[in-house]
């Protein structure tokens, strides 16, 4: 089987807002929601970096407790879009529990919150110590939470797929369920992926000297994507979801139709783990359309995964122009919240609906000096007014996994 899969829900959590409204908001007017970063005691002071993508949204856990007791914060973040990307997408209850839809979601690492306070109990002083971990603390930090609360919270009984891969986490999410779809595996996917607030997430870049530490006392104006200014990532925190349908169930049904998912490559550089690596980009971002079967030329939009470091920025840049040319406009989306982890390919390629559906291209922030080893492609450094009908967005993790997406506007 071969089938068409298209893009009928979606919703997200970010530092750029929550709403579709307040999304499109930042971006053409080029507002930043990358602030300074929470205090965390003595911990805090020990990173050098000080700011970070955080969102606006309180967790009230109004979820009732039966759903709310299993959750930490990234699993709260992660039910809190699945509900309404599947209130948007209107798919009945029937349908949603009846097996014939699947999750593919994830998380860098579950809930660092609620795993900190666990090795805190556990190496403490107290002779009681492990009776004070708490019977569910584990659902709550173990790697898989987002996927197996959303199953439990809407009784989805379907495949349950949950990426772990740091940067490409939601990207691989959407991939997956993609394919379960166009091969006939699942009729529906809720995808997507979550990761939440914690200093220590920061401390681990910051130890490597990938974060941004020079525009601590001006945070707004960091992270810089291909700038000869940029200084290292900011890393943030979000939720994103997608619903993914196959075509000819959504159009019997009459759901209104957001995007259609083209292709999909995910592949591996097979050296260092850290390092990007222009072959391995460059082949997946081949493979990516050939998994559409579109020439380069299609491609109007390419989300970077631009993460604002200095030899990461370089090499994705080269990789573009060898495949692309400067055919495509290529925007910078991390400049506007950071880096928000496992995220961030599922909230870059939401952002990238919204630009298709209001015909613009949202430059990247704070672009006002371009590297000449990334001048090769053609950089969005203001706000564009033109139609986008055919979309690639990209990211890589540690580990040397790379994946690119390419979506499509619903035709008229």
């Amino acid at each position: 089987m071969d089938r068409r899969v298209v893009i009928t829900g979606c919703a997200a959590i970010t530092p750029i807002g929550n709403t579709k409204a307040e999304m499109v908001r930042h971006l053409t007017q080029g507002i930043s929601g990358v602030k300074a970063m929470r205090s965390d005691g003595l911990l805090t002071e020990q990173i050098h970096s000080g700011v970070f993508g955080t969102v606006d949204y309180p967790i009230d856990y109004a979820f009732n407790r039966h759903h709310r007791k299993t959750m930490g914060p990234v699993a709260y973040y992660a039910c809190q879009v699945a509900k309404e990307a599947l209130d948007g997408a209107g798919l009945e209850e029937a349908f949603v529990t009846s097996g014939r839809m699947g999750v593919a979601f994830g998380s860098t690492h579950g809930s660092p919150t609620v795993q900190r306070e666990i090795y805190r109990t556990f190496f403490g002083q107290s002779e009681q110590k492990l009776r004070n971990i708490g019977a569910v603390d584990y659902l709550k930090s173990m790697v898989h939470t987002t996927a197996v609360n959303i199953t439990k919270m809407f009784g989805i009984t379907g495949r349950v797929i949950s990426s772990s891969t740091a940067c490409t986490t939601s990207s691989q999410s959407i991939g997956y369920g993609y394919e379960a779809v166009k091969f006939g595996l699942q009729d529906a996917m809720l995808c997507g992926g979550a990761d939440e607030y914690d200093t220590t997430t920061v401390a681990v870049f910051d130890n490597l000297l990938a974060c941004s530490t020079a525009f601590n006392a001006t945070p707004h104006l960091t992270p810089r994507p291909f700038d000869v200014r940029r200084d290292g990532l900011v890393v943030g925190e979000g939720a994103g979801a997608v619903v993914l349908e196959e075509y000819e169930r959504a159009r019997r049904r009459g759901a209104v139709i957001l995007g259609e998912v083209l292709g999909f490559a995910c592949n591996n550089n097979g050296g260092d783990m850290i390092l990007p690596n222009m072959n391995g980009i460059e082949q997946t971002l081949r493979l990516g359309l050939d998994s559409a079967q579109i020439g380069p030329d299609r491609v109007d939009l390419i989300s970077a995964h631009a993460t604002a470091t200095k030899m990461g920025d370089v090499i994705e840049a080269q990789a573009i122009g060898k495949v692309y040319g400067t055919g495509p406009l290529v925007t910078g989306l991390k400049s506007y919240m950071g880096h928000t982890m496992g995220s961030c390919g599922v909230i870059e390629t939401i952002l990238a609906l919204h630009m298709m559906h209001e015909r613009f291209v949202a430059p990247t922030l704070h672009l006002d000096d371009v590297d000449e080893r990334c001048a090769m492609i053609r950089h969005a450094r203001q706000l564009t007014e033109t139609a986008v009908q055919v979309a690639a967005i990209e990211n890589f993790a540690f580990g040397g996994v790379n994946t690119s997406l390419i979506i499509r506007k619903p035709l008229e």
